[in-house]
């Protein structure tokens, strides 16, 4: 009878448990946010063979490969972290259709900004009953919005969509949204003992970085300095991950959690090292294969620590130990929004440690309220110029990230090709040591280099500064912060440590001019990339450079402004007139900008854009100094 007993008890336990679970996730309120929308006319343009659609509302378009230029409206909420979207519903209405006398443009495909230039790639149309095939989509993401995490849904809406066989537009005038969510039980709470900003830097490093520390925290800012051995040896925090850079950023994670760092420092580049780098402080790779690289660096991996369920960002969601991994057959599925806002200096010594600590400290406590700073210089050409192509790609650029200032009282002074004012290395010398607050360079790079073309001119190319013109930046303390648009400016591991590698590699074929070797020519042998040897220049340069340590990528013609590399851009300037001050800020919002717009994990192109812009100064960096 007790034998009985027990099993009636066992049985009753059980379903009552299960009842308590079922109540618990049938009894989570589900809410429910809703939003209209109203959409103007299309506008159609007939240009050569095909029809461009215009739409007002358009925040950019469709590039998918073998589709159609078509508007995209997209539309951002914000909601507490860990809020569960548990469906988005979009309803159309007002839907007409219109016939179309030529067919739909094509998207373009994306062109690598490199010194060498690349053609735009020609593609047939993917056969469509109708384009998109989806009338919207959303995607869903954890990061940073100010001092709060966040769960990010960006719902992009497609009103216009194309019946390629009767060559008609189905268009609509209005749309609603409906979102259904779940909040979270409770909101997630860090440790009272706070360290805004943390440096990482090597002990070698440490006392040249005292006099920064000893700064920041003058100026409020609570600083915490770590090195490496600090991490490696669990000092602060039991040390995890398989390999440095992940324990790096596993120890980034606790002090996001438990001292509620917003600010992450790294401080160290190369260390030497031939067939296998030697670095000061960790880098990842991204394993990005875009058949033009297969890896390149990127710090963001640094940033990115939990993704929207509140999990681990690890960027490396199959397990196989190859980090961001994106091939023909497999791909890692990333959140890449920031939590923290992450700069590198990639010092490879203590006397760059003692310059750019007297830079930083300098900016801070000498630019407010100087005129300088509010002058702005945009240096940019015809990008990618084509016989019938009217629109200057790197003048676009720089002129939209000026519009973005001049509500702020910024001067603009543009030195284009089409104007005259860009004619080689001189003029760039020239304006920048007169000072100013912001530079933009929108072109064509390498790890030494940064040049454009004249207009409708593509076998033509007008230089701008080379890694050798850095010493003649002699703009003092007036340092500006640099926005640079093209290839491989940042690739901070260029070493002359890699000519010995590409002799033992290559032999004497490595120095031949463009052949399947000859990498040489690459210039990743340089003592430092273009980036960092104008941010680390001791008598002026730049106080931060934000480049691409990889191929970068660019839109032709008119979208040039709202899709790829160009959009990012001047999005960095964007975040600025939005009210961000500190440099790291103003970086994460701009990819933050970005990712909303275009989802990393559909387009390959799109997701190492963001990957590859790095930040080569100090994130803390209060932009225009602080008040005497």
């Amino acid at each position: 009878m007790n034998k009985n007993l027990a099993i009636v008890i066992v049985v009753v336990l059980i379903i009552s448990g299960s009842g308590a679970a079922t109540s618990s996730f049938t009894d989570q309120k589900i809410l429910e946010k809703k939003d209209t929308l109203s959409f103007s006319s299309v506008q159609l343009l007939e240009e050569n063979d095909y029809t461009n659609v215009g739409l007002s509302e358009a925040t950019s378009y469709l590039t998918t490969p073998g589709g159609y230029a078509l508007p995209v409206v997209t539309r951002v909420y914000t909601f507490p972290f860990l809020t569960k979207i548990t469906d988005v519903v979009v309803s159309y209405l007002e839907i007409q259709e219109k016939t179309i006398s030529k067919p739909l443009k094509l998207a373009p495909q994306p062109i690598a900004d490199n010194t060498e230039g690349s053609n735009l790639v020609s593609h047939q149309s993917t056969s469509f009953k109708i384009y998109p095939e989806e009338s919207y989509s959303y995607h869903i993401a954890a990061g940073r919005d100010g001092d709060n995490l966040v769960t990010y849904l960006a719902v992009h809406l497609y009103p216009v969509q194309y019946l390629p066989s009767g060559n008609t537009l189905r268009y609509a005038q209005n749309a609603k949204i409906s979102i259904m969510y779940t909040l979270p039980d409770a909101k997630p709470t860090t440790s009272s003992d706070q360290y805004e900003l943390v440096i990482i830097a090597p002990e070698a490093f440490s006392e040249a970085l005292q006099p920064l520390v000893t700064h920041k925290i003058s100026k409020g800012m609570t600083t915490k300095l770590v090195t490496r051995d600090d991490i490696c040896d669990s000092v602060f925090f039991t040390a995890e991950g398989r390999d440095c850079a992940e324990e790096m950023k596993y120890f980034i994670k606790n002090s996001f959690d438990q001292w509620g760092t917003k600010y992450v420092l790294l401080v160290g580049g190369r260390n030497g090292g031939i067939m296998q780098e030697e670095w000061w402080i960790p880098v990842r790779y991204s394993l990005l294969n875009d058949d033009g690289e297969g890896s390149y660096l990127t710090d963001l991996y640094f940033a990115d620590l939990y993704d929207s369920n509140g999990n681990f960002s690890s960027w490396d969601s199959n397990n196989n130990n190859i980090f961001a991994e994106w091939t023909h057959t497999k791909k890692d599925i990333l959140d890449m929004y920031p939590e923290v806002y992450v700069g590198r200096l990639p010092c490879t010594s203590t006397s760059q440690v003692k310059t750019m600590v007297d830079k930083i400290i300098t900016y801070e406590t000498t630019t407010y309220g100087t005129e300088w700073f509010k002058e702005f210089v945009g240096v940019a050409g015809d990008t990618y110029p084509a016989p019938n192509d009217p629109y200057y790609e790197g003048e676009l650029a720089t002129n939209a990230s000026f519009q973005q200032l001049q509500g702020l009282g910024f001067d603009a002074s543009m030195l284009w090709t089409s104007n005259g004012r860009f004619t080689g290395p001189d003029s760039v010398i020239a304006e920048i040591n007169k000072g100013c607050g912001f530079v933009h360079f929108s072109g064509h790079g390498n790890p030494a280099s940064w040049s454009t073309h004249p207009p409708k001119n593509e076998s033509a190319w007008i230089n701008g500064l080379k890694v050798k013109h850095m010493s003649q930046l002699v703009n003092g303390k007036k340092q500006p912060i640099v926005i640079v648009g093209g290839c491989h400016n940042a690739q901070f591991n260029t070493s002359l440590m890699n000519i010995i590698k590409g002799v033992l590699e290559d032999g004497l074929g490595y120095f031949e001019w463009k052949t399947s070797l000859g990498e040489f020519w690459y210039s990743e042998w340089i003592p430092r990339c273009w980036a960092w040897a104008m941010a680390s220049q001791t008598k002026g340069g730049a106080i931060a450079v934000i480049a691409n340590t990889g191929l970068g990528y660019g839109e032709p013609g008119q979208d040039t402004l709202t899709e790829r590399g160009r959009h990012l851009e001047w999005l960095f300037f964007k975040a600025y007139h939005d009210g961000k001050e500190n440099l790291g800020e103003t970086h994460g919002t701009d990819l933050i900008y970005y990712m909303n717009e275009h989802p990393p994990m559909d387009d390959l192109v799109d997701c190492k854009i963001v990957q590859e812009w790095a930040l080569l100064g100090d994130p803390s960096l209060l932009m225009g100094g602080y008040p005497s």
